[in-house]
């Protein structure tokens, strides 16, 4: 155990890998907006949250499982589903007044192709201003889906298929036919949010 004057025991959620408070206060102090981004291993969770003295407050939020009511039936959890909640949490945050957000993927790495850059190209897409490299993005075939279906139409085994894709399958969906469920949701997103 480290001992001495100078040693200074870490904050608490520091200490259980919870908050980053250097990048917490670099946020926080912005002048913007967060674009909070959380990927479980349920689901996706989005909030636009203002930092005040008192606390956050959400202005804008989104989940994998509002997808169900737009009509989605693939996984909650899948670059598609990511991609979907960024533009419906876009949408809302756009109809709540915010134009310009800065993204906060916690203590997630940033790697090229992550669903935290996939929720941000969404919102980005629903027309909010998020600074972000777009060399960075998954690419579109893997945001609408096409990569989901290749990869089921290349499949010789049938048990493997089922096995791989059963929850597409038990909800009625083919996986060869994901990019077209993608677009349709995605239409249903917008009709109901220029509503």
């Amino acid at each position: 155990m480290v001992k001495g004057p100078r040693y200074r025991v870490k904050y608490r959620r520091r200490r259980e890998n919870k908050t980053d408070y250097v990048l917490r206060r670099a946020l926080a102090t912005a002048e913007a907006p967060r674009f909070v981004v959380r990927v479980s291993n349920k689901g996706i969770l989005v909030q636009v949250t203002n930092a005040e003295i008192e606390g956050d407050y959400v202005v804008a939020q989104a989940a994998s499982r509002e997808l169900k009511q737009y009509g989605w039936k693939a996984s909650g959890k899948n670059t598609p589903a990511a991609y979907l909640v960024g533009y419906l949490a876009g949408r809302k945050a756009l109809e709540a007044g915010v134009a310009r957000a800065n993204l906060d993927m916690g203590l997630n790495r940033s790697t090229t192709g992550n669903k935290a850059f996939a929720v941000a190209k969404g919102a980005m897409d629903a027309g909010l201003e998020i600074p972000c490299d777009s060399d960075i993005m998954p690419s579109p075939e893997r945001m609408n889906g096409g990569a989901v279906a290749e990869y089921a139409e290349n499949m010789a085994d049938p048990l493997e298929y089922e096995k791989r894709f059963s929850i597409y399958l038990r909800r009625g969906l083919r996986p060869e036919e994901l990019p077209a469920h993608f677009e349709e949701v995605k239409a249903r997103i917008e009709e109901r949010s220029v509503e």
